[in-house]
């Protein structure tokens, strides 16, 4: 038997993940020595989430009961992945590395776990993310950068989603009939999360526009105006408007907005066309686009945002406004547009909520509930 691995542990048996000469990662099926004696690798992609679909398809996972949690949440992970959409999968993908290493070493019998175990996890994996800030704190010094602040709940959420995904693998396992065992996770109180309740005020957003080049210019500008998530932003084509309207599709709701291009949001767009036809050479048919017209992927967008807030940060006039300065995301564009729609139920259809308490929520939560004085 092969030893254990101790690296990608998020990859099903048999998947094996190559970095190629750009450092490009390709995915691949080892199906082991053939009658020809040659090992048989098959191409997955360079896709985490399709090569996995495409194992799925392949690859039959449920064989009579599993003993082990790492087994369970194997076959789940694989046989769940055709149908799950991409933003899941990488979730799961994200959730199984520290799943495995709590319950991995060594596998823990399924009939095994109780609900103290899962407690553990929980408390585990807060202690895990401080340690791993705590080394990262050190590479920065290092670097000559500042530390980044430890807190009291730094891992909480993240610990609350696994423990919800071995939920899931667990539910589904009963339901497959690998396991008889109960869901050891029912009745454990998660950690509590704070939730973001950060809202964006004009001159902070105003401060860091200031500091962006043009392509995070206009995808600042594009998020706050028509109020959608950062993936559903780098999801939008030209080919997207139609009939005066931005036509999409939101990835999380599958709801369908179509958002009407005129005033600033015409005025933007005809802004990102111009500068798009500036360009030499092949231009991609993404709204938001670097220097070279290439789709501005996630990772550049968040370098980008990342670089611009902390020249921001940095230029700001007394340390509470470069802490506030450093505390905003991209994502928290989204509540800023929510909140300065005047009715509520635009807003709600601007975010393409189902109801209006959910909106209602989002809104109060991020700027607080308008009330007036006793006098």
């Amino acid at each position: 038997m092969g030893r254990r691995p101790t690296v990608n542990l998020n990859l099903p048996p048999g998947m094996r993940a190559k970095k190629g000469a750009r450092g490009q990662v390709w995915y691949y099926l080892d199906k082991g020595k053939q009658s020809n004696g040659k090992r048989e690798w098959v191409p997955l992609g360079n896709s985490f989430p399709d090569a996995l679909r495409a194992y799925a398809e392949q690859v039959e996972t449920v064989r009579g009961p599993a003993v082990t949690v790492p087994e369970l949440l194997t076959r789940w992970s694989t046989a769940t992945a055709v149908g799950r959409k991409a933003g899941t999968l990488d979730d799961i993908r994200y959730a199984l590395p520290a799943l495995m290493r709590f319950f991995g070493d060594p596998p823990a019998p399924l009939d095994q776990v109780e609900p103290v175990h899962i407690r553990q996890f929980l408390d585990w994996r807060i202690a895990e993310a401080k340690r791993a800030k705590q080394e990262a704190n050190v590479k920065r010094v290092e670097d000559g950068k500042k530390p980044l602040p430890i807190q009291p709940n730094d891992g909480a959420v993240r610990a609350n989603r696994e423990a919800a995904w071995l939920s899931a693998a667990w539910n589904w396992g009963r339901d497959q009939g690998l396991t008889k065992a109960q869901n050891p996770t029912l009745g454990v109180r998660r950690h509590k999360e704070a939730g973001r309740k950060i809202y964006i005020e004009d001159d902070e957003l105003a401060t860091i526009l200031k500091h962006a080049d043009a392509p995070l210019q206009e995808a600042i500008e594009l998020a706050y105006l028509i109020g959608q998530r950062p993936g559903d932003l780098r999801d939008l084509r030209e080919t997207d408007i139609r009939d005066g309207h931005l036509v999409m599709e939101q990835n999380k709701t599958d709801a369908k907005l179509r958002i009407a291009i005129v005033g600033s949001l015409a005025a933007l767009i005809e802004r990102i066309k111009a500068r798009k036809a500036g360009i030499q050479g092949v231009r991609s048919l993404s709204l938001i686009v670097n220097e070279k017209g290439e789709a501005l992927g996630k990772a550049a967008l968040r370098y980008r945002f990342d670089k611009a807030r902390e020249l921001a940060a940095n230029a700001a006039p007394n340390k509470a406004t470069g802490a506030r300065l450093r505390a905003i995301q991209f994502r928290d564009l989204r509540a800023k547009a929510a909140s300065d729609v005047d009715a509520l139920d635009q807003a709600q259809k601007l975010l393409g909520h189902t109801k209006r308490d959910m909106t209602e929520h989002y809104v109060r939560k991020k700027r607080g509930e308008k009330v007036s004085p006793v006098r």
